[in-house]
């Protein structure tokens, strides 16, 4: 099942699509996607619902992030080998954590903004994860258990600030619109091996980054038991779980950073894709 918010900013409708890709209304069977929708005892109630019985959606609405009332929205650095190599920085023993603020998150499609003073602002493809079951200490072989389902995340990253002021990665991954969702959130049980995604990312229609979760240091399962060692997971909490190579940090000869007018697609194979227009912020 893929579902997925619709309409105007803090105003989106709850949706899913379809078989054949048409937009069908949830509006009559819960409030939102969010956290308290998409336990597993609501996402087994959604799944029996015949989607030819929802309303359908009429004209091409915008998409909103696919999930609403994110709680926490935590990513891990350097989760691919390949990228930790063209950062020039050594596999991590354990992963490593810094989170992007709720207020970064903007729909699949929405513009990205660079912060003003911004001369390193950058691209990220990322598996995203969205937790539906709260647990803490939860055991590796349980972990997947706790997920609703995964979507895709473009973890746009201003370099200078993450790595340049005082040493907080947080910094640089926070600002506003830096957290585009979606299109949709698709349910695990349509996810049968989270490890075996490709991914990918063009920047005005060159191939940037191209690469698969089969390469990531830490799986979706560990990165799930590792984060509730630390703080107790909850429905609607989003994970990004790290880049594969191609960033434009690592770029060769030079780093290629966004100045503004280009426009950004991406996606994950199964998860859908997002297009996003790069301008300066005013």
């Amino acid at each position: 099942m893929k579902l997925l918010r619709y309409g105007a900013p803090g105003k989106e409708l709850p949706g899913l699509l379809d078989a054949e890709g048409r937009l069908r209304s949830l509006s009559g069977q819960i409030a939102d996607v969010i956290g308290a929708t998409i336990t597993p005892d609501e996402i087994a109630r959604l799944s029996a619902i015949d989607p030819k019985t929802l309303p359908l959606v009429e004209d091409e609405p915008r998409l909103g992030p696919c999930v609403g009332e994110v709680g926490k929205f935590i990513c891990i650095g350097l989760n691919y080998a390949d990228h930790a190599a063209e950062a020039g920085m050594p596999i991590p023993p354990e992963p490593i954590i810094f989170n992007k603020w709720t207020s970064a998150i903007v729909g699949p499609n929405d513009d990205v903004l660079i912060p003003r003073g911004s001369s390193k602002t950058d691209w990220e493809v990322e598996l995203g994860i969205v937790i539906g079951t709260a647990g803490s200490y939860i055991d590796e072989a349980d972990a997947l258990d706790h997920v609703a389902g995964y979507c895709v995340i473009n973890d746009v990253s201003e370099r200078d600030y993450q790595l340049n002021r005082g040493g907080s990665w947080d910094k640089g991954k926070g600002c506003d619109t830096f957290g585009p969702l979606g299109p949709w959130l698709v349910t695990a049980d349509e996810v049968p091996d989270p490890q075996n995604l490709r991914l990918w990312l063009e920047v005005d229609g060159k191939t940037m980054q191209d690469g698969s979760t089969a390469t990531m240091i830490f799986s979706v399962a560990h990165i799930v038991s590792y984060l509730s060692q630390f703080m107790s997971l909850q429905p609607g909490d989003v994970i990004a779980t790290g880049t594969p190579p191609g960033v434009g940090m690592g770029q060769k000869p030079a780093p290629i950073f966004l100045k503004g007018g280009e426009v950004i697609r991406l996606g994950i194979d199964g998860l859908g894709e997002q297009r996003q227009r790069v301008l300066r912020h005013d």
